[in-house]
Order: structure tokens, then sequence, then C-alpha cells
């Protein structure tokens, strides 16, 4: 089912990266419905929202507070859940939380010898929007993932778009938003609702940020807004790479690769091993298991289009072909996977150890399972506290200090032909 590659073979890096490659060029009539869109909510606002909520989630709404959830909603859904799920979900949200707490960054500052101050003031977003896919696609996790870094940072207000085709609400998505604290929620998506989010209507206030993630038509509305507000990432398909010896067990390899290939079509799952036998172990749990699966089609597609088994040298060369791949997930199922951790340079989220399930992180280990994909973690981060969370230098400049860096700037200054430059710090030189 899968292919088998190996890393002495003549063309493996230049088929390494034809498998790892994905086109990012956007569809035409994706675009141009998108940018008719973005520009009818920009200048028609809540009317704009309102009918295209109609057309495409078919929800009749003649005013926006029929499309709005009170907290006394979102209350009520925790409410109703089931027991399991509401301590499931509880408990998530505690890890989650607890996890983010430890990245808020504070304000700091130092004084120089001649009375010069220098810093950083920390600050968070005043408002946030938060796109959270609907209807029969329910992501309890994906609200707690992107809510909670916000709440924790700080953010004065946090708005959640979730669409509800034909009035599917999901019970664990409104129940996931009042424990996050969402501030408010309307029952609107597709591009309209980033529209609304970006330029804001008469009922929704204009956010700074839009995160969350959306179909190709949010992420094409994500993708033009940009600037207008920040956006958190424009997400590629979902990845995870397995690095694993002979103590791994075969079966949960298998089933950890499943559990990236059923996203969809385009998700990719690659194994890494130097022992054949254990890939062939690996190979052989695939055929036993995959007919078990529900979502037997989207894996079996996924694994043949875009996963791959391949026999390395060495762990020292499954790292070093880990950090060309730059993964969103990294398994290191290995006896000893402390050594490797230190060679890893790329890498979402690194799991480490037989226990350590990437679905574990997806859910409730507690790091956020919002992760650079399409080998962006070679420059870029998980989502956390720090992207709700702004910095900002300070400079405060005694009278001494003024003798010492305007001499430096005006010099800098002057070379750069930039004379009302230099002549404002010199200006501050006592002669």
């Amino acid at each position: 089912m899968m292919r088998r590659l190996a890393t002495r073979m003549p063309d493996f890096l230049a088929t390494l990266d034809v498998l790892l490659a994905f086109d990012h060029t956007t569809d035409e009539g994706i675009e141009r419905t998108v940018a008719k869109i973005l520009t009818q909510v920009r200048q028609q606002g809540d009317a704009a929202v309102l009918d295209y909520t109609q057309r495409f989630d078919g929800l009749a709404a003649s005013t926006m507070a029929e499309l709005s959830l009170s907290p006394t909603e979102l209350a009520a859904a925790l409410d109703a859940l089931p027991t399991a799920q509401r301590q499931a979900l509880e408990a998530a949200a505690a890890r989650v939380r607890s996890y983010h707490e430890r990245q808020k960054a504070e304000s700091w500052s130092y004084t120089e010898a001649d009375g010069t101050r220098l810093g950083q003031k920390i600050t968070p977003l005043d408002r946030v929007g938060l796109y959270v896919p609907g209807g029969k696609a329910a992501y309890p996790s994906s609200v707690l993932m992107n809510a909670l870094p916000a709440k924790v940072a700080g953010v004065g207000e946090l708005i959640m778009v979730v669409p509800t085709p034909r009035g599917e609400k999901n019970a664990l998505v409104l129940a996931a938003a009042h424990l996050a604290g969402v501030d408010r929620v309307f029952t609107i998506g597709g591009a309209q609702a980033v529209a609304a989010l970006a330029y804001g209507t008469q009922t929704i206030p204009q956010v700074d940020k839009i995160v969350g993630p959306g179909n190709a038509y949010v992420a094409a509305a994500k993708r033009r807004v940009f600037g207008t507000v920040g956006i958190d990432m424009i997400a590629g398909p979902s990845e995870v790479l397995v690095i694993a010896d002979a103590s791994a067990n075969p079966d949960w390899v298998a089933m950890d690769l499943f559990a990236q290939a059923e996203h969809d079509e385009m998700a990719q799952s690659i194994l890494l091993c130097p022992d054949v036998g254990f890939i062939d172990r690996v190979a052989a749990s695939i055929e036993k298991l995959l007919p078990t699966m529900p979502r037997r089609a989207v894996i079996e597609a996924s694994l043949k289009g875009r996963g791959a088994l391949i026999q390395v040298a060495d762990l020292d060369e499954a790292c070093t072909i880990a950090n060309r791949i730059a993964p969103e997930h990294l398994e290191l199922a290995v006896a000893e996977p402390q050594p490797l951790v230190e060679k890893i340079r790329h890498a979402g989220a690194i799991f480490i150890g037989h226990y350590a399930s990437e679905s574990l992180g997806d859910y409730c280990a507690g790091p956020n399972h919002v992760l650079p994909t399409s080998r962006s973690a070679r420059f870029s981060s998980p989502l956390g506290v720090y992207d709700f969370q702004k910095r900002s230098s300070l400079i405060e400049v005694s009278a001494a200090g003024a003798q010492t860096l305007g001499p430096i700037a005006a010099t800098l200054a002057h070379g750069e032909g930039l004379t009302a430059h230099a002549r404002a710090a010199e200006l501050r030189i006592k002669l």
C-alpha cells in the first residue's frame, strides 16, 4: 500500500522532495468568490453577512441577534453533556491552560550607568476573532487550543464564529467555548465570517487578529485580510513523521500513521526506520488494521498518495532526514529517545518515547496543537500565548545618555544623508 524507499537509493533525496511537495497555489474560482464576499461584507456589513449565511448555511435570519449565542446557551451546552464528555473536556481545558500559563511573557527593563532606561513592555491584543469549523465537522479541541492561549495572554475580548449549517449546533464546541471563556459567539462561517471579523460590521466589532482553521474559502479569506488584521497561519495538510527502531510496537506505529492519514487524502504519514524487518512488520500491521478503520477510504488514499516507509542507515541519519522534512508532528518511537531530541532542530511538536502518541497532543497533553506545516517548522513555531501579546520597546534617555548616544546617531545619520535625523540628535548634545 505505502511506497517503500531507502536512503541508499541514488535518487532518494529527489524522490523525497517530490513526496513532500504540496501545491500551495490557490484556485482562481475560489479567489474570485472570496474577493467578492469580502468586498460586499466590507461595504454592506450585517446585510451581506445575513445574505451569505442564508445562501450558504440555509439559515434565514433577519437580524444578527438571531445569529448570536448567549453565555447562558453556552453554559447550558456544557451542563447537558454526558458526564464522561464533560469531564474529558474539563480535564483537557485545565491541562492546556496550565501549559500556556507558563508561556506568558512579562515586561522588563534595565537602567544603564548614566540613567538611560531601556526595556520591553508586553501588552495583550485588544480583541481576537476565533474561527471554528461547524456542522458535522466538530472540533472542540480547536476551540480550547486557540481560545485558552488568548485568554491567558489577557486578550480583552474573544469573539468566536462558527457556522451552523441548517441550524446544526455542536454541543461540544459550544461547551468548549464556555470553558475557554469566549466572550461572544456568532453562528456564521465561511469567507463572510472572516470578512466580518476583519472589517467589522454594525454588530460585529473589528478584531486585531483572526485565528483558527477552516476550509479553502476561509484560508483564502484569511490570506486576503492579512495586513488589515493579523492571522495565525495558513496551514497545509496535517503531517506525522515517525522515527522508530525495533523496540517499537508495529501496531502502535501503524495506528499513529493512520491517525494523521484519516484527516484527509492530502495528509502525510512517513516512517523512518533503520530495521527493514520492523518496516515489514509495520507494513503487515497496516494491512491487518486498515479494514477496521471507519475512515478506511481516506486513510488508504492518504497513505498511497503521500505516505512512505523509509529505511535509513541509522538513527542519526533519521534525524538528518527529519530536519530536512521539518514535520508538523515528530514521534520518536525508539528505546532511547533523548539523544535524538538533542539532534532535532526542525519540528512543530516532538513526541518522545513509545507512549507519546501524537493524538494525545491533539487533545489533552497541554502544548498547542496548532502547528507549522509544509516544512514551515524551519522558521515558525506552535501557536501560543506569545501570538496574542505584543512587544513595545521602552527607550528613556537621560541627559547624560544623550551625550553618548547623540554623536553615534548623528554620525550614522549624516552617513545616510538624513540631516534632520542628525540634527535632532545633535540639538540634545551639550557643547
